[in-house]
């Protein structure tokens, strides 16, 4: 199956159209804003042959005569091309390899599909998934390695959170990783323990994840390039052209080399080392040079400043209203986050700071702060995530530039979960897009994927309405921290673009820049939140090439899909 489908987009690749010279796409309802949320409206534009925009026709502009193709758009919706600014690009592909619990509502649910999976590969020496979440079962508790063990007890079973911030393990792979009863906690880590003793129970949360990990095996060359395939296929139908991917490794940027080199390439890679080893080996110096047409570039570094928030990870001021004696989990400390952000910062590499909790978003804009005197220049720190914000620290994100780099999925799907961890006192910081806009920070908005699905307009109908897919709650939670259109689909294109330094290369429908768009099936700022939801891609192009649309467009339409 991985030979024919790697065949498949080598044979996609091989027969695509280049670049159009001199091509004018027109009648078309077309849009673009800037970070600002301005819109610009036009009726057509004009493409080289390098895919840059070389002119944005207004209703009374006369058409060029002499182009060498003419692209008719029969009067339908045409945006830039989304970039999601925040997703793992590797874990996105691989996830459609591997078992997929995210769609589970319950443990037995869960428990059926592993047995399912594991009778479909009997060959496969470990049984790898993500997805699962303690609390959409309203388990009430962490799963537990008996669970899993009395549907396979005979090879081990990894299986990750939701969040990527905990893991859960079969006994057979916990015998594997060597952890037992006497085994410690990892600094940075917490085993969990069965009742009553020290005997690990089945998960693992944040640093002791790795325990497990480095017992996986790793995935080869030809697996990765199949990843990457498949994360393509996802991105572009959902219309994202460009993302942020956070955690390169050395094996994914090498991945990344690859398929540019063999023109396999399509979707723009803005990409952040796992760690300063990596940065140091891929970017050398300094970050690298656009690759490509403008397809890869490594930016800087992203660092793990605590946890995530439904494994009790997130570093919080005061205590956890659903664990009294917990305040989270500290990756690194205060001097280590300042080493790093100077070890990246005096080479210029862009920093990027995962920081999900109160206290530890205080932490990263102190040592932003700090740091700020000590290099000059258009640093553009940037605060991944960003969901729990003492109030009185959303202003600072307004100082040095720093960028809050967020994901609006995580607001529906996170509610309820926030709301026990924190309790009703301390919610006025939290997912709080509007009050960060205020104070003058620059938003860029991302999945998280493979955490939440790359659906870029799923993510714009929750920032206007603060609602989920199901219209609840009434309202809105936190209704006052809702942002209106413009911003939102600028946060998800110009905005992405500035956050990555690409704004003078793609982001906006102007000329110059690239010509990444996507044509749907509705104006978005015309659209109710329900409306937006069910906009559908019906073509994507990059670079003035078409990458999806026709035949795909409709098969992803299909029944089933």
């Amino acid at each position: 199956m991985k030979r024919v489908l790697l065949a498949a987009a080598a044979l996609l690749c091989a027969t695509a159209v280049p670049a159009l010279a001199d091509t004018l796409v027109d009648n078309i309802n077309g849009i673009s804003v800037d970070r600002e949320g301005t819109v610009t409206r036009f009726r057509g534009m004009v493409i080289d042959d390098q895919g840059k925009i070389t002119q944005l026709l207004q209703r009374r502009d006369k058409a060029p005569e002499r182009v060498e193709f003419r692209e008719d758009g029969r009067g339908r919706t045409v945006i830039p091309g989304l970039i999601d600014g925040h997703l793992h690009l590797m874990g996105l592909g691989l996830a459609q390899l591997t078992l997929d619990l995210s769609d589970t509502d319950s443990l037995q649910e869960a428990l059926d599909k592993l047995a399912a999976y594991a009778a479909a590969n009997p060959d496969q020496p470990w049984l790898i998934g993500r997805g699962w979440n303690q609390e959409r079962w309203g388990l009430g508790r962490f799963p537990t390695a008996a669970e899993l063990d009395a549907v396979v007890g005979d090879r081990p079973v990894w299986l990750k959170r939701a969040d990527d911030h905990a893991g859960w393990a079969n006994s057979v792979a916990l015998a594997a990783a060597g952890i037992t009863a006497e085994s410690p906690d990892p600094a940075g880590g917490r085993i969990e323990r069965a009742a009553g003793g020290r005997a690990p129970a089945g998960v693992l949360v944040d640093a002791a994840t790795a325990l497990v990990d480095a017992q996986v095996p790793t995935p080869r060359p030809s697996d990765r390039d199949l990843a990457l395939y498949e994360a393509q296929r996802v991105l572009l139908r959902n219309g994202v052209t460009a993302v942020a991917d956070m955690g390169t490794s050395v094996d994914d940027w090498m991945t990344l080399r690859r398929a540019g080199d063999a023109g396999r390439l399509d979707i723009r890679v803005m990409a952040y080392a796992a760690n300063v080893d990596a940065m140091v080996l891929i970017g050398g110096p300094a970050p690298t040079l656009w690759l490509y047409d403008d397809r890869l570039r490594l930016n800087g570094i992203k660092l793990f400043l605590d946890g995530a928030l439904g494994s009790r990870g997130a570093l919080l001021n005061a205590p956890y209203a659903d664990d009294p004696a917990n305040r989270g989990i500290p990756l690194l400390d205060g001097t280590q986050l300042r080493n790093l952000m100077s070890r990246a910062a005096m080479d210029d590499f862009q920093v990027a700071i995962h920081a999900i909790g109160d206290r530890a978003n205080r932490e990263a804009l102190d040592a932003i702060a700090e740091l700020s005197g000590d290099y000059d220049g258009d640093r553009r720190w940037r605060i991944e995530h960003a969901q729990v914000v003492d109030p009185a620290d959303i202003t600072r994100f307004g100082q040095h530039g720093t960028i809050a780099s967020v994901q609006p999925q995580h607001q529906p799907s996170d509610r309820q979960m926030a709301e026990a961890r924190l309790g009703p006192q301390r919610l006025a910081g939290a997912y709080a897009w509007r009050s960060m806009l205020a104070a003058g920070a620059p938003l860029a908005f991302g999945s998280d994927a493979p955490v939440e699905p790359p659906l870029p307009f799923m993510g714009i109908a929750a920032a206007i309405s603060r609602t989920g897919a199901d219209g609840q709650p009434f309202g809105g939670w936190q209704p006052q921290e809702a942002i209106n259109r413009e911003q939102a689909l600028a946060a998800y294109t110009a905005g992405a673009a500035y956050a990555g330094f690409a704004e003078r290369r793609f982001g906006q429908l102007a000329e110059g820049q690239r010509a990444d768009f996507v044509v749907i099936d509705r104006d978005p700022l015309m659209a109710s939140p329900e409306e937006i939801r069910q906009i559908r891609v019906l073509e994507t192009w990059i670079n003035g090439r078409k990458v999806f649309g026709g035949e795909e467009a409709r098969a992803a339409d299909a029944p089933g899909r």
